[in-house]
Order: C-alpha cells, then structure tokens, then sequence
C-alpha cells in the first residue's frame, strides 16, 4: 500500500440536529467541529435525518423543515392537494 494516499479514517461522532441523537462511526469526512463524547475528542458531523429521525425506521411521518420552506409552501398554497396531515410534536 502507497503511503500518503489514503484518506485519513477514523471515528468520528454524527449528531442528529432533528432529535438530539448522537452516534460514533468511522468515516474520512473531514469536519472543523468537534465534540468531547463519553470523554473523548472526536470530529463531529451534523446532519439533519438519520435512522433515529427518518420516517421509515421510526414509522412516524414528520416533516424535519430547517430553512421555512414547508411553512412558505403551505402559505403559498393552504392545503390544496394535501393528502399528509403533521404529526404532533
């Protein structure tokens, strides 16, 4: 194996901005943040949906909107067509 020219791989702590829920993995994505989890400095990835927030595994149907765009669609447009109610919470 050629030295230098393989990402660097190491664990690193993704956070589930959606639901607070936090995992550690082994990626090369490389970050600037970082966080101290169970007592130890790892590089921290936020993300918006994982397993814990995704509709498919939790079988709850909820819309994760950070930037306001649902709430302009639906101002724009009412309920017009809408098949989907909001789930509570």
């Amino acid at each position: 194996m050629k030295n230098d020219i393989h990402p660097d791989y190491r664990e690193v702590v993704f956070h589930d901005l959606s639901c607070d829920f936090k995992f550690i993995t082994r990626s090369t994505i490389q970050t600037r943040d970082k966080i101290t989890h169970e007592g130890q400095e790892y590089p921290l990835v936020k993300i918006e949906v994982s397993a814990e927030s995704h509709p498919f595994f939790t079988g709850k149907h909820k819309i994760v909107d950070t930037a306001g765009r649902v709430e302009k669609f639906r101002q724009k447009f009412g309920k017009v067509g809408s098949k989907t109610e909001v789930a509570a919470g």
